[in-house]
């Protein structure tokens, strides 16, 4: 290990300067944007020659240069927070208490209150270049509303753009923290950064007007009811007047000016465009690849060295930027892979190996760790075990606990609402790990009260039931039943399966709007508790390629064998570990299939990770399966595991 000093060195040669250069390129950007946010907000279709010689006039005036070096500073205190406020590990908020809380932390406060700030200057900007009714806060009332003597009246046009920029700019912040907006991502597929930017720029722009349009609706809506207190507090601190002859804006006829409506959307446009700019070329630049030598001639430069840097975890992006420089080492350097199979001279001891592989056995194993623990957790919170009450509970073996423990761990349809099979032993007197489809989990410690209220205990079917029969068919017996088909409960008590009709017993089975909405709630839950496990699997994921290509590499390019040694432990702590995500995979409430991100700058990429390092952790075992071949079957692990692996190697996994 290196001390934190040695590790500044990282933050201070490469990340600061990365920084930077994302800065520079950001105000050389807004030369051209602030060009085409003129040209758009005094468009004039039918006047072409006036239009364009008014907007040459101004982006020549001096006036016109004060607010660009306004804007600049603007965009370089935005790359400012970016730097102070990244993460590369989403914080995810499993409750709304949580995510209450980091609304509402002080350092969040200070964030939104500059960002607040900082679109107020951004809106007296636009202000000012768009001009007209829009261009001060004052005006000379006229002589019918001061009869004493010249007066200022407030302009109300002015006040509303600037109440945007402020709207926009603690809108901003508080999406930042909603929607995990400083979270930098790694993407798999290595481009030039120019490519990078080409291939987001149109996405940020869309964001960016679509954001504003949103931004600017619930602005109309709070300035229709609350217009009225900023505007007698700007009036009364700045000793301004109001224009008795001019309606005020906080009115319906007024909010639906389309001249006032487009100006406001252009403005906070153009000033999300240049802050989300600020943001992706931040991404860019700070996720670029560093190739970090893998050995060192001199020991002062020892802690630059990637088996050193690897196991570091301050700051968190070194060792991500590590992780990374190892997956690709193992695939693409040929001549970076011999140096990591090379021997300490003197000594002969496999010093670089031994430093890689530990810290990504490590990194595996507490993944695993952390599985195996929230999986029993949640086999102990009451999900898990099935539940019965008299006789039935005393007599309860348990073989018939597993058969229902197995049964829990199914994986369901998501449309679906799964049900423990305790809820109908209770009513029914039957003992079966099969469930009633569409009945919410009363007895889940994430169900609401107003949910168990909304369901109650089925009744049971007695000789007078409609669906109660004594004749089974023998075609309806022939076919198994089905686990989410609405006759499991009638086959299960000797009914026939229903035919077409709907009975008005079968169609109370079907959700209501309420139960469904509450019971998405209540999913919530799990699934945000599934994703902060994976938070930070990226880097698990560079430690599977890194380690499965450097042992299949190793086959052919050891020259001394030292990867055989660990390929037991290797092969042990992937198997291990697949089947605890597997196991968390079958839990209740787990998604099995990624879902669809948002087309904003929030990037949730994060909610997908769990999904990649299943599939990466399956091709990293064939990656080593389908490289050795039989030669594993010489490798010395536990029964189970040599079971596992032999699926892998007749390719049924």
């Amino acid at each position: 290990m290196f001390s934190a000093d040695q590790s500044c060195w990282f933050v201070r040669k490469v990340i600061c300067w990365r920084a930077v250069a994302s800065m520079a390129w950001s105000v050389l950007l807004l030369l051209p944007t602030t060009a085409l946010f003129v040209v758009l907000s005094r468009i004039s279709l039918f006047h072409p020659i006036l239009w364009i010689s008014e907007c040459l006039s101004l982006l020549t005036s001096t006036s016109a240069i004060f607010s660009f070096i306004l804007l600049c500073g603007v965009v370089l205190l935005v790359g400012f927070f970016n730097l102070e406020y990244y993460t590369v590990v989403p914080s995810i908020a499993c409750s709304k208490i949580a995510l209450l809380g980091q609304v509402l932390h002080p350092r969040q406060f200070v964030h939104s209150l500059v960002h607040c700030i900082m679109g107020v200057v951004v809106a007296w900007c636009c202000a000012f270049t768009i001009g007209g009714r829009y261009r001060s806060l004052g005006h000379p009332c006229t002589q019918d509303e001061s009869s004493s003597g010249p007066e200022m009246c407030l302009n109300e046009y002015h006040l509303v753009l600037l109440l945007v920029g402020a709207f926009i700019g603690y809108s901003h912040s508080l999406v930042g923290v909603v929607y995990n907006m400083n979270y930098v991502s790694f993407h798999t597929m290595q481009q030039y950064k120019y490519l990078r930017f080409k291939g987001a720029l149109p996405l940020v722009v869309k964001a960016s007007a679509v954001q504003a349009l949103y931004c600017l609706r619930n602005f109309l809506v709070l300035y229709f009811f609350m217009g009225y207190a900023p505007r007698a507090w700007i009036c009364r601190t700045l000793d301004l007047n109001i224009n008795c002859s001019i309606h005020s804006l906080d009115s319906v006829s007024s909010l639906l000016d389309l001249s006032l409506l487009y100006h406001l959307w252009i403005s906070g446009t153009f000033l999300l465009l240049t802050w989300y700019i600020t943001v992706l070329l931040f991404r860019i630049f700070v996720t670029e690849v560093y190739s970090f030598p893998v050995q060192s001639t001199f020991t002062e430069d020892a802690h630059q060295c990637l088996p050193k840097v690897i196991t570091g975890m301050q700051p968190m992006i070194l060792k991500f930027l590590a992780l990374q420089d190892l997956a690709l080492l193992s695939q693409h350097s040929p001549s970076r892979r011999l140096e990591v199979f090379s021997l300490s001279q003197p000594g002969g001891h496999p010093h670089i190996w031994t430093a890689l592989s530990k810290e990504c056995l490590s990194l595996l194993s507490d993944l695993t760790e952390r599985l195996v623990t929230h999986h029993d957790t949640v086999a102990t919170n009451g999900r898990a075990k099935s539940q019965s009450t008299g006789s039935n509970k005393r007599s309860t073996t348990s073989s018939e606990s597993s058969v229902g423990m197995d049964d829990m761990k199914t994986p369901r349809p998501s449309v679906l609402i799964r049900t423990p099979g305790s809820v109908f032993l209770r009513s029914s007197g039957l003992r079966t790990p099969l469930t009633t489809p569409f009945t919410p989990d009363r007895d889940s410690p994430f169900s609401s009260p107003a949910l168990r209220r909304l369901t109650g205990p089925l009744e049971p079917q007695g000789p007078l039931s409609p669906g109660f029969s004594s004749i089974q068919s023998p075609h309806v017996m022939r076919r198994g039943p089905k686990l989410w088909s609405a006759s499991t409960d009638s086959q299960l008590n000797g009914s026939p399966s229903p035919g077409p009709a709907t009975s008005p017993s079968q169609a109370q089975l079907k959700p209501s709007f309420l139960v469904t909405f509450l019971q998405n709630r209540k999913d919530q839950l799990p699934e945000a508790s599934s994703q902060s496990l994976f938070a930070d699997s990226q880097l698990h994921i560079w430690a599977l390629q890194g380690l499965s290509h450097l042992v299949a590499a190793s086959f052919s390019e050891d020259q001394y064998g030292i990867v055989q040694t660990t390929l037991p432990t290797i092969l042990s702590t992937m198997l291990v570990l697949q089947e605890a995500v597997d196991r968390h995979f079958k839990l209740p409430h787990t998604s099995s299939k990624p879902g669809h991100c948002s087309c904003g700058m929030g990037d949730d990429s994060y909610k997908t990770l769990r999904f990649a390092l299943r599939s990466s952790l399956k091709t990293a075992v064939y990656r080593i399966t389908t490289t050795f071949g039989g030669h594993l079957h010489a490798v010395q692990m536990s029964a189970e595991h040599r079971k596992r692996l032999q699926h892998f190697l007749e390719y049924k996994e």
